[in-house]
């Protein structure tokens, strides 16, 4: 089974990746950020470098897709291979960030790699407000992250909004993690449990 979160930079992601596989003992796949070579250059200079971090990103999370479909375990992962394509480039590209040229060639890859691949057989989203984000990114501190700018973010949610509201490849959980601290309270995690338990009995 393929479990996937996705949501915004500062939504809890790979928090909630890591506490569900440890719950669950579910095996955990996460987003190449440490070793990515791009994503310092990215920040300092986006038009730059926004089409080379986003072919590295599409052929990581690709190949993370193909590992966990061949593993034949119960894998979670952190961030789908959709938000790259839907939101990221996308909102590069309307930014002027990204040149059409580069955002069609992208756009390209990724259909013929997302037809070879099966969508996750539950999609978890984390929906925050932008105030919830920047508490989150300035909590953990990257370097890279705090030239982030607030249209960015804001940009950012309202495309996660706009993909969700149409997602339709499977089974889908929302949680609004405005007022969810899983990450310290108990009892919040155990909620998201009993909403991932539910969903997934379903599966069967």
């Amino acid at each position: 089974m393929h479990i996937a979160v996705a949501g915004n930079i500062g939504s809890g992601k790979t928090t909630l990746t890591g506490l569900l596989a440890n719950h669950y003992k579910w095996d955990a796949h996460y987003e190449d950020v440490d070793d990515n070579p791009y994503l310092n250059d990215f920040y300092d200079d986006m038009q730059r470098w926004s089409f080379n971090l986003q072919v590295y990103f599409l052929n990581s999370r690709f190949n993370q897709v193909l590992e966990i479909r061949k593993s034949g375990k119960t894998v979670i992962q952190d961030r789908t291979i959709y938000e790259d394509a839907h939101i990221f480039a996308p909102n590069l590209h309307s930014m002027g960030l990204m040149s059409s040229r580069d955002f069609d060639n992208y756009f390209a890859l990724f259909k013929l790699m997302s037809s070879l691949v099966e969508p996750p057989d539950l999609l978890i989203y984390l929906r925050a407000s932008v105030p919830t984000l920047v508490n989150q990114i300035q909590k953990r501190g990257r370097d890279y992250e705090n030239t982030i700018r607030l249209d960015y973010l804001t940009h950012l949610n309202k495309r996660y909004e706009e993909w969700i509201n149409t997602y339709d490849l499977g089974k889908l959980l929302i949680l609004d993690v405005n007022n969810l601290n899983f990450q310290d309270n108990l009892k919040d995690l155990s909620f998201i449990i009993d909403r991932i338990d539910a969903e997934i009995h379903g599966l069967f």
